[in-house]
């Protein structure tokens, strides 16, 4: 019982420290550098002929474009 005790002290010590640094630099939570690019994957789909959900998204995401566009 007194590892268990110890073991939560410390990490709440962790996450309360954490969360001081946090505000303390009041800074905004920003993801990884790189993401998939980094993997060499250029689409989150990386499917040769995506479904046909994919496609539909697809269509409507080049209609938005195009219609910001003009």
């Amino acid at each position: 019982m007194e590892v268990f005790i110890f073991t939560f002290i410390i990490l709440i010590v962790v996450v309360a420290a954490m969360a001081i640094g946090y505000m303390v630099q009041r800074k905004t939570i920003a993801g990884s550098c790189g993401g998939l690019g980094a993997l060499g994957i250029e689409k989150a789909c990386d499917c040769d002929t995506p479904c046909e959900k994919r496609q539909q998204r697809m269509k409507k995401e080049q209609e938005w474009q195009q219609n910001k566009i003009i």
